[in-house]
């Protein structure tokens, strides 16, 4: 599909392409370019908060494994089983 240029460095995307990708207004893009070619993708941006508090989440969790605080399952049928025991 051929877009063309316009003022502002504008271009419009077409319509088939939004609808397979479940684009919408508003949505986030990421546009560079490699080896001589415009490449765009698409992004998902979270709040630095939101991205903060997962870190401490995640480091909190790395530190009852190392721990042996948080238990460990080889599968997912054992974390059930305990779950259904408790």
């Amino acid at each position: 599909m051929i877009a063309e240029l316009r003022q502002k460095s504008q271009i419009t995307i077409p319509k088939e392409i939004i609808v397979k990708l479940g684009l919408s207004e508003g949505d986030k893009l990421d546009i560079f370019e490699k080896d001589g070619s415009i490449c765009i993708m698409p992004v998902a941006v979270y709040p630095k908060n939101y991205l903060n508090e997962l870190r401490k989440e995640i480091g909190d969790v790395k530190s009852k494994l190392a721990s042996g605080e948080q238990p460990v399952f080889d599968n997912v049928e054992a974390l059930f089983d305990k779950l259904e025991a408790e």
